[in-house]
């Protein structure tokens, strides 16, 4: 499992220029399960993701095709973990 944290380098307003893609990339990697959980981080200085089921050569990868990267406004710094306890309901987040 990985906690991967974008941190933009741009003020918000070059972010704000790529946000569109960066949303149909995130959608794409939601629905392919790749990413279980995306959201902001408060206050607005980048993101959070939650990855799991894979290598973590398959999430670097990854996240070099995120638009934020490869436009050059942003950049991930990823943390790996092992879930050793979840609430219930959450179990599959044990299985990856």
């Amino acid at each position: 499992m990985f906690v991967v944290t974008v941190t933009y380098t741009v003020p918000l307003d070059e972010v704000d220029r790529w946000r569109p893609a960066h949303g149909a990339w995130l959608n794409q990697l939601i629905s392919q399960r790749l990413l279980l959980a995306v959201g902001r981080q408060v206050p607005l200085v980048g993101g959070v993701y939650l990855a799991s089921g894979m290598p973590a050569e398959e999430l670097d990868r990854l996240l070099v095709t995120d638009p934020y990267v490869l436009n050059g406004v942003a950049t991930h710094s990823v943390v790996e973990f092992t879930p050793l306890l979840v609430a219930p309901g959450l179990e599959i987040l044990k299985d990856n």
